[in-house]
């Protein structure tokens, strides 16, 4: 079966976003050069021009297709979840955790690397998780106007629980104590009864979800 025209073009393109992640990660965007991204790809340092414009456009690219992928992939989640606002705060809390423990590449450049960027990309970028951000802001006044929260702002709540639960890419070890589901219900233990106490006709306030909730 023949190659098909440009797949080698994609493959190479490919390559270098995957080398160019793990390459800012270990080494920090300053000290990673193209020539060594050229090298580590298998290519002439001359040729990454033929897929990059400069390092700036990698490192922008880079994080504007993690926030892109986790606005999409959160969208997602919410759409698939029940009306209830406690079940959809619970699909933001698990897809969040669960993404942010597979992506640690990705999640560490975007939140240390950000500085790096130039003022135009910068705003974009701000942009994007400042609607990322809006989500869960948005979660959190719904529950308050439905009476299922009690919070008393709920914009620096948002702000505590993305903290917390980004966090947990910090620490968390496959090899470790804990599961991944274990992880995500450690954490939404602790936002849904943070956020909610005990709900009109929770059986039992001390559970981790609300009435009817199935667990991971």
């Amino acid at each position: 079966m023949g190659r098909k025209a440009g797949s080698n073009g994609q493959r190479t393109a490919a390559a270098i976003r995957r080398v160019g992640l793990r390459l800012i990660y270990r080494r920090g965007f300053e000290a990673m050069s193209l020539r060594e991204l050229a090298a580590e790809v298998g290519i002439q340092a001359a040729s990454l021009y033929n897929h990059i414009r400069t390092k700036q456009d990698l490192l922008f690219d880079l994080i504007r297709e993690h926030m892109e992928a986790l606005l999409a992939q959160t969208d997602a989640a919410l759409g698939a979840a029940p009306a209830a606002v406690s079940e959809r705060l619970y699909a933001f809390i698990t897809h969040h955790i669960l993404y942010h423990l597979e992506k640690k590449q990705e999640v560490f450049i975007a939140n240390f690397e950000l500085r790096a960027l130039e003022p135009s990309h910068y705003a974009k970028i701000v942009a994007m998780r400042r609607a990322y951000e809006g989500r869960l802001i948005a979660l959190l006044d719904a529950g308050v106007a439905a009476g299922e929260f009690e919070i008393r702002d709920t914009r620096v709540t948002a702000y505590a629980i993305l903290a917390m639960l980004t966090g947990a890419c910090t620490w968390y070890k496959p090899e470790g104590r804990l599961t991944k589901a274990e992880v995500v219900e450690l954490h939404t233990h602790m936002v849904l009864h943070g956020c909610i106490g005990r709900l009109p006709g929770a059986a039992d306030p001390r559970s981790t979800r609300p009435a009817g909730v199935r667990t991971a």
